[in-house]
C-alpha cells in the first residue's frame, strides 16, 4: 500500500467508490489481510489490492501493520466518511 504522501488524490465521489459490489463486501468485513479479503469476496489478490487502495485513498479504511508484511484492513472509524459508512452498515 502507498503511504499517505504517495497516494494520488482521489477524485472519485462516494457513489463511484460504493457502486462496486467488491468494495462494499470489503467494507462490511472485519480486520483481514489482503489475501483473506481476496478469498472472501472472490477476486484475485491484485484486484483486492486495487479496491483496498481506492477505499484507503477515500479515507474509508485503514491498514494496521503487524511485523513486516502482515496488514489488517479495517473500516476507518476516525474519518467522517468511515463513521458514515459504519452507520449505514448498521442500519442495513
Amino acid at each position: 500500500m502507498l503511504s499517505q504522501q504517495e497516494r494520488p488524490v482521489s477524485h472519485e465521489g462516494i457513489e463511484d467508490v460504493l457502486c462496486s459490489k467488491t468494495r462494499l463486501k470489503i467494507l462490511i468485513g472485519s480486520q483481514l489481510t489482503p489475501s483473506d479479503i481476496a478469498e472472501r469476496v472472490g477476486v484475485c489478490y491484485a484486484n483486492a489490492a486495487k479496491h483496498l487502495e481506492t477505499l484507503e485513498a477515500e479515507g474509508l479504511i485503514e491498514h494496521v501493520r503487524f511485523g513486516k508484511r502482515t496488514r489488517y484492513h479495517k473500516l476507518n472509524e476516525t474519518s467522517p466518511k468511515g463513521i458514515a459508512i459504519r452507520n449505514l452498515i448498521e442500519i442495513f
